[in-house]
């Protein structure tokens, strides 16, 4: 048994954030019991100092943490300034950086919301964050969103001690690992509905049909958005220090699968383009041939409103008038005239 698990345990509670979800300190890939943050920090770098290497770490996962809370664990572990802003604010945009000897890395996450209809306000594509912290013997996440969380990760690694051996860094490759794979299935979704679209664009489209497309192509931008600019970091991510060398093939794989899903939003956004191009030409198309068969109706019409015009004026002398046949034949050149016009606009394909 380690030295360092022979600590003595604190005689006092140790204040915690409320925003934590959880933490523990992994050591030889299983999960210590502990107490406080700072004593699990303090077993872990002895067990590490007197092992010589940093597979003992500690992970501590906040929700939506305030201020002070980020602010206090930062005193725990050292954390930059900067980073403890980002992370308090969200909002930010997917980046690796350095500060010293940790990495803090911004992780977009989405999420599908499913609707039985789809309204003007319906949103389908819901975004939130994820922040890590990662240091030698500790990791420290930052979530953002109600969608994504990583419990399914921590329990998966917990189930796995090989994993939980890989360190630090082996947390913070499940975790893009994770985050990328619902891009994944975020993208197989939305190009599932894009499909469903377009196999009924070219129907009778209507305003709420347009309505429907102009929405997927809004809530492609964000997926794309939210995806895109995590390839440059993630490519880069490798080639970091701070990554150690038996772990950064396992990160050029998670690259490779970020590139797979760009190229499939890519794909889906310009597909959308096309899908809401095309249903704005059938639409207009479809008005114009409204338009032709109202016209023609109205030519037909025209004809006999023309002649029951001109026999209305009541002039004393006007010819047919006082003829017998004058009534008839006016009715049939009426049917006459109304007959060729229509058949001249059935050729022509306005009716």
């Amino acid at each position: 048994m380690h030295a360092a698990r022979q600590l003595p345990k604190p005689e006092r509670a140790v204040r915690v954030p409320a925003s934590i979800v959880e933490y523990g300190a992994y050591i030889d890939g299983k999960k210590a019991d502990l107490v406080g943050i700072p004593e699990s920090l303090r077993l872990v770098r002895e067990h590490n100092a007197l092992s010589g290497d940093s597979r003992a770490f500690l992970w501590v996962g906040l929700h939506e943490p305030e201020a002070p809370e980020v602010e206090w664990l930062a005193e725990v572990f050292g954390l930059h300034p900067l980073a403890v802003e980002d992370a308090v604010k969200a909002h930010q945009r997917p980046k690796v950086e350095r500060y010293g000897d940790s990495l803090f890395m911004v992780l977009k996450t989405i999420a599908y919301l499913d609707h039985d209809e789809l309204t003007a306000s319906s949103e389908i594509i819901a975004t939130g964050e994820i922040m890590v912290f990662l240091g030698a013997d500790f990791v420290v996440t930052v979530r953002h969103g109600e969608h994504c969380p990583l419990t399914e990760v921590r329990e998966r690694l917990e189930d796995r001690p090989e994993l939980m051996q890989r360190g630090a860094a082996g947390v913070l490759h499940a975790i893009a690992d994770h985050v990328v794979d619902r891009y994944l299935q975020v993208a197989d979704l939305m190009q599932l509905e894009l499909e469903e679209v377009e196999a009924t664009v070219f129907a009778d489209v209507s305003s709420r049909d347009i309505n429907r497309i102009y929405q997927l192509k809004r809530e492609m931008l964000e997926l794309k958005r939210a995806v895109t600019p995590l390839q440059s970091p993630l490519s880069a991510l490798p080639q970091r220090r701070v990554i150690p060398s038996e772990m950064r093939e396992y990160f050029r794989d998670v690259g490779d699968h970020l590139s797979r899903v760009c190229e499939q939003v890519e794909s889906s956004n310009e597909l959308c383009s096309s899908i809401l191009q095309a249903a704005l030409a059938r639409s207009n198309a479809l008005a114009n041939e409204d338009m032709r068969k109202i016209s023609s109706w109205v030519a037909i019409l025209a004809v006999p409103t023309m002649i029951a015009g001109i026999y209305g004026m009541n002039f004393d002398f006007m010819p047919e008038t006082k003829q017998v046949w004058g009534y008839p034949a006016v009715l049939a050149v009426m049917i006459t005239a109304c007959l060729l016009l229509h058949r001249g606009f059935r050729r022509n394909g306005w009716l």
